[in-house]
This record gives structure tokens, sequence and C-alpha cells, in this order.
């Protein structure tokens, strides 16, 4: 498979780099990226987000879930012993795994729920007032006009 390469990217654009690592790294990670567990993401409002993974055989104390930086970290470590247990056969794997989403700017993690084998993970998008759009007034050359025959009858 051939690799992406970014450089164009960076001789033609200014700030969009971080972009172009995100695109990098994401099409490295096909390459090498974990099957289990298996996992969910969905889209439950317009700014909300639920990532739901099967993790069945592990209990809610054997599951970590952490953010660094941009990225949510998902690790699980079985604490159940199996080594006295004779499996006749073994098809649910309780395995250690770690699992990570790159997560975008202003995305947090909200909540975190395990249910029947399952863990959710809320996500929420939520821009400062900075970033949102706000409408901005249209002057004319008449309030302007207005402005100024005021301003030059108040001095005479």
């Amino acid at each position: 498979m051939r690799r992406f390469d970014p450089t164009p990217l960076y001789r033609a654009t200014i700030g969009f780099d971080r972009m172009a690592d995100l695109l990098d790294r994401a099409l490295a990670s096909d390459l090498q990226a974990p099957t289990y567990p298996p996992y969910n993401i969905e889209r439950t409002a317009e700014n909300a987000y639920r990532i739901s993974l099967a993790v069945a055989g592990f209990a809610p104390d054997d599951l970590s879930v952490e953010v660094k930086d941009t990225a949510l970290v998902i690790t699980g470590r079985s604490g159940e012993d199996d080594s006295t247990r004779e499996f006749l056969h073994r098809g649910i794997a309780t395995r250690a795994f770690e699992r990570r989403f790159h997560l975008a700017d202003h995305v947090r993690v909200t909540q975190a729920r395990h249910a029947d084998g399952m863990l959710h993970i809320d996500l929420a998008r939520e821009l400062p007032e900075a970033l949102k759009p706000r409408r901005i007034e249209i002057s004319t050359d008449r309030a302007r006009l207005a402005k100024s025959d005021s301003v030059t009858e108040q001095a005479a």
C-alpha cells in the first residue's frame, strides 16, 4: 500500500500543518489498527456523540477511560484469574486491550457508563463563544452622513 506524503500541503498552506499531521496519522494507523474490542461511533445529537465498546467479561473496575491532550484512551485489564479454570471452548476474549480515539478541538467526554457488557462513552462538542457565529451590523452611507451632519451642527 502507498503511503500518503503531506509535504505538498505544507508548501501550499499556512496553519494547516496540524490537519496534515492528523490525516497522516489516521492513514498510518489503519494499517495497524486493532480490531478488539469491537466498537460503534454514533451521533446522538447535532453536537453529541457516543462511542460504544463491547467489553463482555470486564467488570467496571477492570476498565479505565482517560483523556490525554486530544486523545481518548480506553484500557481494559481483566482482573479474573483463569488459570484454575478448564475451558473446553473459549470464545469470549477477556484479553487486555488499549483503544485510542483522537478527539477534535472542543470535544469533551461528558460521561462513561458500563451496562450489559457494553461501555458507553458520551462526548459533546462545545464551541467557545469566540468561535460561535455572530451577527455583524451593516452600516450604510446614510447613517454615516446623518451622524457627521449632527456632529457638524453641534460644532456650529
